[in-house]
């Protein structure tokens, strides 16, 4: 057990660990210090001064005891200078003032000296409405300035590298993005040059940020200095919704936040999860999520190349499995497990998933780039796409549903006699198919990726459906049920089977999955 230690934060007790720093300490009581350069996960600068507290300890009497007052309460001797509160650790019998006048007083003076030569750009400013310059100035600013002078003008507008635009006027010198380049991202590739007030972060010559962690520096600018390109002038964030979310883009299964407004995703950013990806995410995952927005998206259902109703498509595809022979099914690792559970329930052995690989790091980014093979394995898929493709040749499989995938060449599907596709953009199997059902991204359904690591992890929706596309869940549970396999009302429902079905899932439902995840026995 770790040793922990007592002390006092504005009048609250605190039982803190050892060794733990006051801006932490003070969270366990439900205190903000206020802070620039501190961030959890980056080494200690102690630069901004804007985390300066009040620190004290007990008067010890000759017997090394502590003295009492008239009121009874130990006599605290305050250190003469007030204290970083990022890198002072805290200590037994502690007193922390996070409010005192003195501490109000020295935090008004550094944000005068931060707001001397700031932009006062901030209707313009895309960090506008999550920027903490601007919430610690309505906190500890003075409402107008002494200074006179002319402000000392720095580059705007440069480009850092093809992904990020770099404003020195708004840069405040906290070094976040340095140390996150150096010791995270492993790129020593940021400094400050000039000295004072002239100050200037820039790249080392020929060295601009290039690895596949850059946005996360601006995700820890506390300011409007760094702006992701792809986010830059698209939305104001007070008109963004948040949605918690997985990330679908490789088997890590990185905690996400997706921002929409009015069926439309603007960004994607990390969510914080100690077990998974802490606060960080690869840029790769952070930007490929444009498919949901494509317009090229699919929205009816289709019989042979017509339009119908779903009533319509689910009726006749059902009508055509009850007498099909030469089953087979191809799901796909980007499913949630739950469409990979129903899409299972299709009477058939001959199934299988499509891997898809590419260059790992020893970071984030997993070389299985799809979020949910592990319950592709679970619900009882293999990846022995050729096997399928065999059958089909040699005319043994003359049906195949397929679910978000494109692995069969078109003159071996064209040998089918019966093709149900299920997908949200056009491909060489929705052009053969008989029937093509269009579904949902990740982005628009409920359910559960398991990650490499045999995390359990829920998907919600952040934005509707579009056009009269449905739920792959939906889709499958509708055939089902007309078929007269099973029936579902609610994905509730379909986890409850999983979980009876499945001893790794035994006991859990979806309300037991919590944001953090939960980790299953594979």
């Amino acid at each position: 057990m770790a040793e922990t230690v007592k002390l006092t934060v504005d009048g609250k007790e605190v039982v803190a660990p050892k060794g733990m720093n006051l801006i932490e300490a003070a969270k366990l009581a439900g205190i903000e210090v206020p802070h620039y350069c501190y961030h959890p996960k980056l080494a200690i600068s102690g630069n901004c001064r804007m985390c300066l507290v009040d620190t004290g300890m007990p008067k010890l009497g000759a017997d090394k005891k502590p003295e009492v007052g008239p009121d009874g309460k130990p006599v605290i001797m305050f250190a003469p200078k007030l204290s970083i509160g990022c890198n002072t650790p805290v200590a037994e019998g502690m007193v922390v003032l996070t409010k005192s006048p003195k501490v109000v007083k020295a935090r008004e003076g550094v944000m005068e000296f931060l707001l001397i030569n700031h932009p006062l750009d901030c209707p313009i400013c895309d960090q506008a409405g999550e920027c903490r310059l601007q919430e610690f100035s309505v906190d500890y600013g003075k409402g107008e300035s002494r200074f006179v002078e002319e402000k000392v003008h720095k580059p705007k507008m440069t480009a850092l590298n093809a992904k990020i635009t770099l404003d020195d006027e708004r840069c405040i010198l906290c070094s976040r993005c340095i140390r996150f380049m150096r010791d995270v991202a492993g790129q020593d590739c940021l400094g400050f040059v000039n000295r004072g007030s002239y100050s200037t972060l820039t790249c080392y010559p020929g060295n601009e940020p290039k690895t596949n962690y850059d946005l996360n520096i601006v995700d820890i600018c506390p300011v409007g200095a760094l702006t992701s390109n792809d986010f830059r002038f698209q939305q104001r964030v007070w008109f963004l919704k948040e949605t918690k979310s997985v990330c679908p883009n490789c088997a890590t299964g990185c905690n996400t936040v997706l921002w929409s407004r009015e069926g439309i995703v603007y960004r994607q950013t990390p969510r914080d999860n100690e077990a998974v990806n802490a606060c960080w995410m690869c840029d790769h995952g952070r930007l490929n999520f444009k498919f949901v927005n494509d317009p090229r998206r699919l929205t009816t259902p289709t019989a042979g190349g017509e339009a119908v109703t779903w009533p319509d498509a689910i009726r006749q595809v059902a009508d055509k499995l009850r007498g099909a022979k030469g089953v087979a099914v191809i799901g796909s690792a980007r499913a949630t497990t739950e469409e990979l559970f129903l899409l299972a329930k299709f009477g058939t052995e001959l199934r299988a998933v499509v891997p898809h690989s590419g260059e790992g790091d020893k970071f984030l980014l997993n070389a299985d780039r799809t979020p949910n093979m592990a319950g592709a394995k679970l619900t009882g898929f293999g990846d022995d796409i050729a096997k399928i493709a065999a059958g089909i040749k040699a005319g043994t499989v003359k049906t195949l549903i397929v679910l978000g995938e494109d692995a069969i060449e078109p003159e071996l599907l064209a040998k089918l006699e019966l093709l149900v596709v299920i997908d949200i953009l056009p491909t060489r199997a929705t052009e053969a198919a008989h029937y093509v059902l269009p579904g949902t991204t990740f982005a628009e359904k409920r359910g559960t990726f398991i990650n490499a690591k045999g995390r359990i992890q829920r998907l919600n929706a952040a934005i509707p459906t579009v056009g009269h596309a449905r739920a792959d869940w939906e889709i499958l549970a509708a055939l089902l049920g007309e078929l007269g396999v099973a029936n579902y009302s609610a994905i509730e429902d379909v986890f409850a089977d999983m979980a009876r079905t499945l001893p790794a899932l035994a006991g859990l439902n979806l309300s037991k999955i919590t944001d953090q995840g939960v980790e299953v026995k594979l």
